[in-house]
């Protein structure tokens, strides 16, 4: 008898037939094993259309999944954002989303009611400028309120779909940005992507232990499906904003906002007085707010295990950086464009923060050598 087929899952029952094998999820010795059900609902055997994804993909550079173990930290936000800086160095960008049921991209890249269509190159990706095209099922719903209420088979075949038909062209990245969790919709996407040339993912997370406790799963899933883990960005990392943007009361209730923000000005000043004449103040590299601003800063979540960081540390992956609350960040999603524009960047804390996130992914992918090719910083 012939062996496995393919990788057999960690934890598998004895005589696995192996996660590919037409009866993986059915055989007698799948039973109790706890992959069975993402093995049995998994594409099977020797898939035709791989070839066709891996021609579709091959003039694509790098391939960016974008991953979080719950839903709700920002991993959308983040793909958007992504997606925009590397555009904005000149590189010839797309973004694919494959979260089927919960598809947030085209409001968060401002290109709502857009509708895809075909030509004899397969089917176009909608452009929010000139280097950065967008795939979404958003694009196919005749109504933004209509639910996705589809099975796993059918999610799956439309990302497959996508892989094989869009014609994204020579491309320098294309990020992926995926459902939460480690559902059959990752299962495939991982054997979908098999032939196809993907740097890796960045899995995203908000500090407290109740997230930290899923991502520590994703990067599991990554380490068993093959994927290499690009490094974890830790969201929501407390609150940032300028001073001015908050109220001050007293206890008794009273307003005194222009109190403490003449005197957060002084001290400010003299602050600065001092780091002009070269003594030890901190560097004012936490600031990130506009010239003059003087910024506020408290932690949102208790973290009890350590963070993003510690987990990073301890499950021995890169850990990429972390990014502030930060309503600029929220606003560009709202509206639909980036927060590195001249509309967010100027009170955005956000912002240099992702940038330094993304200078490391560039690195890591060797990025930064498209980015010299074109001319850009």
């Amino acid at each position: 008898m012939s062996g496995p087929q393919g990788q057999v899952p960690e934890g598998a029952n004895q005589h696995c037939p192996g996660a590919e094998d037409e009866q993986a999820g059915k055989a007698s010795a799948c039973e109790g094993c706890p992959n069975q059900a993402a093995c049995a609902t998994a594409p099977k055997g020797s898939d035709p259309d791989l070839d066709a994804i891996a021609a579709r993909l091959a003039p694509i550079k790098h391939i960016v999944l974008v991953l979080s173990g719950k839903g709700g930290v920002g991993k959308s936000t983040f793909s958007a954002q992504l997606a925009f800086a590397l555009a904005a160095r000149g590189l010839e960008v797309g973004l694919l989303d494959i979260d089927i049921c919960g598809p947030s991209v085209p409001k968060m890249l401002g290109l709502e009611g857009e509708e895809i269509h075909q030509s004899g190159a397969g089917w176009s990706p909608v452009y929010v400028q000139e280097n950065l095209g967008v795939m979404s099922i958003g694009f196919m719903l005749p109504n933004a309120d209509d639910p996705v209420i589809w099975r796993g088979p059918r999610k799956n075949g439309l990302i497959k779909q996508f892989l094989k038909d869009v014609h994204w062209g020579d491309c320098d990245y294309l990020v992926i940005d995926s459902p939460p969790g480690t559902s059959d919709e990752h299962i495939s996407i991982a054997q979908f992507l098999k032939a196809a040339n993907v740097d890796g993912a960045v899995v995203v997370t908000t500090p407290q232990e109740v997230s930290i406790i899923d991502v520590r799963k994703e990067i599991n899933f990554c380490k068993k499906t093959g994927i290499p883990v690009l490094g974890v960005v830790e969201n929501m990392s407390g609150l940032r904003q300028p001073l001015t943007s908050f109220k001050v009361f007293s206890p008794s209730g009273t307003d005194i906002t222009s109190a403490v923000l003449q005197a957060a000005a002084a001290a400010a000043a003299d602050a600065d007085a001092d780091a002009g004449s070269g003594s030890s103040a901190e560097p004012g590299s936490r600031g990130s707010g506009s010239p003059g601003e003087v910024m506020a800063e408290t932690a949102v979540f208790h973290v009890s295990g350590g963070g993003a960081a510690g987990m990073a540390a301890d499950m021995q992956v890169p850990y990429l950086g972390s990014v502030p609350l930060d309503s600029a960040l929220s606003r560009a999603g709202e509206e639909g464009r980036s927060v590195f524009d001249s509309a967010g960047s100027a009170n955005s804390s956000s912002g240099p923060a992702l940038q330094a996130i993304i200078n490391k992914l560039l690195v890591a992918t060797g990025g930064q050598q498209s980015v010299a090719a074109n001319g850009t910083k």
